[in-house]
């Protein structure tokens, strides 16, 4: 056993990336001037995205900080609130649609409520359209559809983008709240409890 949690913690390690400058895939900017904290995130653009002070802003080269590769099954869990189940719901319906709730149950194995229910909020999260289709026997049914391609791509990263502002603005609220307990104890260590001190919302 302990033989299989070091090869897993070895694997997590070499997971990890640093941000590349070069791969064209995002952009990160930031203010040139010293005292100002201004960090943009652009996708999709190579000229700086706007100007801060009046001036244009520098694309970062260096980052010391590596991070672990993200999953776009956990960034959509993380940032729209969906379980596994309401994840594979509207992946089920994205790649076979129109399909009824009934469909959709019988195709995960799913209890229907449960797929009522995320399919209703992944409607009202934009993931997801809803239409009524008339049986052949009578009488008529409802039917789910995947979105227009762009519009969920828009959806997709403006909520993104929404969540991550917020993920950005509590890191920024936490290490604000460390340089305050730093300097009302100047000749004490950061205690390990430091996040239970965290002010929750």
């Amino acid at each position: 056993m302990m033989s299989d949690q070091n090869t897993t913690q070895s694997d997590d390690e070499s997971a990890e990336v640093q941000y590349d400058p070069n791969s064209g895939r995002y952009d990160i900017y930031e203010c040139t001037v010293s005292d100002c904290d201004n960090v943009v995130l652009v996708v999709g653009n190579d000229d700086p995205p706007m100007s801060c002070h009046d001036q244009p802003m520098e694309r970062v080269t260096e980052v010391d900080m590596s991070v672990k590769p993200p999953d776009v099954r956990q960034v959509l869990l993380q940032a729209f609130g969906l379980p596994k189940a309401g994840l594979d719901i509207c992946l089920c319906v994205i790649g076979e649609g129109p399909l009824s709730a009934n469909e959709v149950a019988e195709q995960l194995g799913y209890d229907r409520s449960t797929v009522t229910r995320y399919l209703n909020k992944l409607v009202e999260l934009g993931l997801l359209r809803r239409s009524e289709l008339n049986r052949e026997g009578g009488g008529v049914v409802k039917v789910y559809h995947s979105v227009d391609l762009e519009r969920m791509r828009r959806e997709t990263l403006i909520g993104f983008y929404v969540w991550a502002g917020e993920a950005a603005s509590l890191i920024e609220d936490a290490n604000l709240t460390k340089q305050d307990y730093l300097k009302e104890n100047p000749d004490q260590d950061l205690p390990e409890v430091f996040w239970e001190s965290f002010p929750d919302d």
